[in-house]
């Protein structure tokens, strides 16, 4: 069960959303790329949270741009989302068993297929946002592609990703580990909130706004995940549990103590919905995200 019971609503109706869009772009070919297909909607499909695409229809929503536009860029958002758990899951890397609850795809399929399917995704996502129908106004798909590939690149989600394999082998201290997080986990979060900025064409001052929002909701994020790598149940995660210690790696955790952590990210979560101040009852959503992100149990 969700701790934010008021948010279910709205992930559960991001998900089907997210799922019929997937449906869509996602048919299976009649021809020898139908394995690759059925890799990438295995791993698309049919779970997570899908809390990255509810930020970016939450932030859509402050400006008021079109439903079915904010949805394509929470499609994308999304595919680099996948594609980064997929790669993630690999022997080479995390080498995980198990993924939103069922086989992950190296396991499911084969590391081969497991491989294409994560470069098809996040191929996929710059085709959606780079597609007319993602925004009439080449400049902000422009910026959109931009961004997310800033976020997804060696100065973003990647760049972290080396950084937790190197970790596995070094001590990093607090703001070395903070830092990675900020990369791994933040980078992604961070564009999932600009992009309804990018959209909506926002000011200067409310884009400082949400950038400080989305720093501080991914920290708080990474070191909930962090403690339920620690206290949580597979069962509830959907993934295994107690890896980081068993690898050696510092975290957030590790490094400040469990009770230091929680009040943390409490605080953490504190400062996000403070950048929010300005926005009316508009930002709800994104308060109640905020809050959803170190409550849940999975």
């Amino acid at each position: 069960m969700y701790a934010s019971l008021s948010l279910k609503p709205a992930l559960d109706a991001i998900g089907t959303a997210i799922d019929q869009r997937f449906d869509k772009l996602l048919p299976i070919p009649a021809d020898p790329r139908r394995r690759l297909v059925e890799a990438m909607r295995y791993a698309a499909m049919g779970g997570g949270k899908r809390m990255r695409p509810l930020l970016v229809v939450a932030s859509c929503d402050l400006f008021h741009v079109d439903k079915e536009r904010a949805l394509r860029t929470a499609i994308a958002t999304e595919c680099v989302h996948v594609y980064s758990l997929v790669h993630d899951d690999l022997p080479c890397m995390d080498d995980d068993d198990t993924r939103r609850g069922k086989p992950t795809l190296h396991k499911a399929f084969d590391e081969a297929t497991a491989v294409l399917a994560g470069d098809a995704l996040q191929a996929l996502a710059f085709e959606v946002l780079a597609d007319e129908a993602t925004h009439e106004d080449p400049y902000v798909r422009a910026e959109l592609v931009l961004e997310l590939a800033r976020a997804s690149g060696p100065t973003g989600m990647a760049g972290g990703q080396m950084m937790d394999l190197v970790a596995e082998g070094e001590t990093f201290d607090l703001p070395t580990t903070t830092r990675l997080q900020q990369l791994k986990t933040g980078a992604l979060i961070g564009f999932a909130i600009e992009a309804g900025a990018i959209m909506g064409k926002a000011s200067a001052d409310n884009r400082v706004k949400l950038r400080g929002y989305a720093r501080d909701l991914g920290l708080a994020f990474q070191i909930a995940d962090d403690l339920l790598d620690v206290e949580g149940d597979s069962g509830r995660t959907g993934k295994a549990v107690r890896k980081d210690a068993g690898a050696g790696k510092a975290t957030f955790v590790s490094l400040l103590g469990i009770e230091r952590a929680r009040k943390q990210a409490e605080m953490l979560i504190d400062q996000a919905i403070g950048h929010l101040h300005g926005f009316g009852q508009s930002a709800d959503l994104l308060r109640a995200i905020a809050r959803f992100a170190i409550e849940r149990d999975r």
